[in-house]
């Protein structure tokens, strides 16, 4: 399974998931894009296809590449975007506006020092423990949604390695800068176009856009916190 090939398919298709939804070709995935005839079982013994396991690492070695960004942006599961649209998707939805205050620290705790594991970050803004595992996938969903910050590598922590997460304005500055300077209206032209092909991620997209224009100004306060103007809950 090749790195180049893989860069290649993301840049190709805008968007990528890692592994299909129960083996459907929408949206489209990695595993499809390289093994577009093979069905995939997810199975880890060793009976199991060891493309699984494969692909399950050069998704870590792609997610450190800088040459495309990894994302929990469609409904949770693992995403490649080619810088491209990944751009497009900054300068049309990367707001803080409307973010809780667990959000929040979550993003400036990141500003201060990315990539962090997740049991540092869980640390950091004090969400340890099972009894806060729901809390805490709760206030990163937003900031995967808005693409404010991205995973980078992985770190051993035990059993399992754990992603790494890091500031998209930090990990990815060139391209947060790029998507300061793109018109919004031109952003989200470019950005439907780029995913037209993909109708399942073009809906998320439209969702995601939804979401922003419907909160009202009147329900957020705002705050300047460490010289950058915040909304809060």
């Amino acid at each position: 399974m090749k790195k180049t090939k893989a860069i290649e398919a993301i840049n190709r298709r805008g968007a990528l998931l890692v592994f299909p939804i129960k083996n459907q070709k929408e949206p489209p995935s990695l595993w499809g894009e390289m093994f577009p005839r093979s069905q995939m079982r997810w199975e880890w013994d060793d009976s199991g296809d060891s493309r699984v396991a494969n692909l399950w690492h050069l998704r870590e070695e792609l997610s450190r590449s800088d040459k495309v960004v990894y994302s929990k942006w469609y409904r949770g599961r693992a995403t490649f975007f080619s810088r491209e649209v990944f751009v497009g998707l900054l300068a049309c939805l990367g707001q803080i506006s409307g973010l809780s205050k667990g959000s929040l620290s979550i993003l400036q705790t990141l500003e201060e020092e990315s990539p962090l594991s997740t049991k540092a970050l869980k640390k950091k803004v004090k969400l340890q423990g099972q009894a806060l595992e729901g809390t805490y996938h709760k206030v990163l969903k937003p900031l995967w949604n808005r693409g404010l910050i991205v995973g980078y590598g992985e770190v051993d922590e035990g059993a399992f390695p754990s992603l790494a997460m890091g500031s998209t304005q930090l990990i990815f500055e060139d391209l947060w800068s790029e998507a300061q300077k793109l018109p919004r209206e031109k952003a989200v032209s470019r950005l439907e176009e780029a995913l037209k092909p993909n109708p399942l991620f073009l809906k998320e997209l439209q969702k995601q856009l939804k979401l922003l224009a419907e909160m009202k100004p009147e329900t957020l306060r705002k705050r300047v916190v460490q010289g950058k103007d915040l909304y809060l809950d």
